[in-house]
């Protein structure tokens, strides 16, 4: 009877994998990748832990004592570290409690150990969804505990003063730059749902316009079908008649669904508006903008990549604190200007310039760029209309600018 394969391994050991480096779904490691981080960025922290090294300088000296100590207990302060980044917001205060537990328990012996207290007082909040009051709150509370236990060994007043405001003052750094992280994701996320919500808006756009424009022609064409069927042995002029009328109905139809998918394709003014204000905003750019007035679709479509494209331009390179875009229709002409307050200097070829052109270009308009260095950049479009395309009156610019 033949033998099956056999795994060397027992299941205790199969289980024995090094698993625990696995983030969790909510954990520091997987909002660093969600965001587009490296997953370990928050290990830079580790830099701090010279002080666990330097500690010895300041009394006591380094001494065989102090290097067995280290031996064993900084492998598991990095171990604990680690843990606070790849666990569940449940979990990961737990392992900042053991790294506070652990300086604690080596507090009489092992000075050092005042530097387990500090990471594990500020990785306390880790990726917690708490409040900064509570957060100080705990802080407090666990430095009584800690200048409690430092006055009775008897460690020097220089230290029992220093350690909490080094907790208070690095936890709130370190803190409130992660609640800036935080903030910085719901934006991203609300500017996401924003896009799902037009794309979603703009479906439901596109079924009502096919339904309202197939609907009924579809309905003629099966109609007219019907009759030359039944028309075809009584009256066979009439039958052929109505057979042409349902082909020049299906062909309108045709044209028509041709032009409608051209506007659906069309980038939309008042949309990537929207997303502009988004993107800036979340650059830390104020936009100032107005809706946009009407203008014939093909102007829009073009004028709207354009508008991208001088928009990411102002988030990547302008380093611009407010900007502003002012939208003009009048009868022989669309005008489009860009601005910002940024550090200028644009080269007439940079940052995509030549592809805008080209766009307006296409447009057959025109483009001016005026950026001198260190006085931001005003970026000026016109595009022309076609007498029997113009509007009927001209469209007055807009006073009140949204911000």
């Amino acid at each position: 009877m033949a033998s099956l394969p056999h795994d060397d391994r027992t299941p205790a050991m199969a289980l024995q994998r090094p698993e625990w480096l696995k983030p969790a779904p909510d954990s520091v490691v997987a909002d660093n990748i969600k965001l587009g981080k490296w997953p370990w960025i928050d290990t830079v922290h580790l830099l701090w832990t010279v002080w666990v090294f330097i500690t010895p300088m300041f009394g006591g000296g380094y001494s065989l004592q102090w290097l067995l100590i280290t031996l064993w207990s900084f492998p598991l302060f990095i171990l604990l570290y680690l843990l606070t980044l790849v666990s569940s917001r449940r979990s990961a205060p737990i392992f900042a409690l053991a790294m506070i537990v652990l300086a604690m328990a080596l507090l009489r012996s092992y000075p050092s150990g005042m530097n387990y207290f500090v990471f594990g007082c500020v990785m306390l909040r880790s990726n917690r969804c708490i409040g900064m009051w509570r957060y100080l709150l705990e802080v407090m509370l666990l430095n009584v505990g800690f200048v409690s236990l430092a006055s009775w060994i008897g460690y020097p007043w220089q230290v029992i003063v220093w350690i909490p405001a080094l907790t208070v003052v690095i936890g709130l750094i370190v803190n409130v730059e992660r609640s800036s992280s935080e903030k910085d994701a719901a934006l991203r996320l609300s500017h996401e749902e924003v896009r799902r919500l037009a794309a979603t808006a703009e479906r439901e756009r596109i079924g009502r316009d096919l339904h309202d424009l197939l609907g009924h022609t579809l309905s003629l064409i099966t109609l007219k079908m019907e009759l030359s069927r039944k028309l075809f042995e009584r009256d066979p002029q009439r039958s052929q008649r109505e057979l042409a009328e349902a082909e020049q109905i299906a062909r309108d139809a045709l044209a028509q669904v041709r032009s409608a998918v051209t506007g659906f394709r069309a980038a939309d003014l008042a949309a990537e508006l929207a997303s502009a204000h988004l993107l800036l905003e979340s650059s830390r750019v104020n936009l100032r903008y107005a809706p946009p007035p009407p203008m014939p679709a093909w102007i829009e479509a073009g004028l709207a990549m354009v508008l991208r494209e001088a928009v990411t331009n102002i988030a990547r390179h302008a380093q611009a604190n407010e900007a502003m875009i002012s939208l003009v229709s009048a009868p022989d002409a669309v005008m489009m200007e860009v601005v910002d307050d940024g550090r200028g200097g644009v080269s007439v070829n940079g940052n995509g310039l030549a592809g805008m052109r080209e766009r307006v270009l296409a447009l057959g308009g025109e483009m001016q760029i005026d950026s001198p260095k260190g006085q931001g950049t005003r970026l000026k479009i016109r595009i022309p209309v076609p007498v029997e395309l113009g509007s009927t009156a001209p469209m007055a610019p807009a006073q009140a600018l949204r911000a």
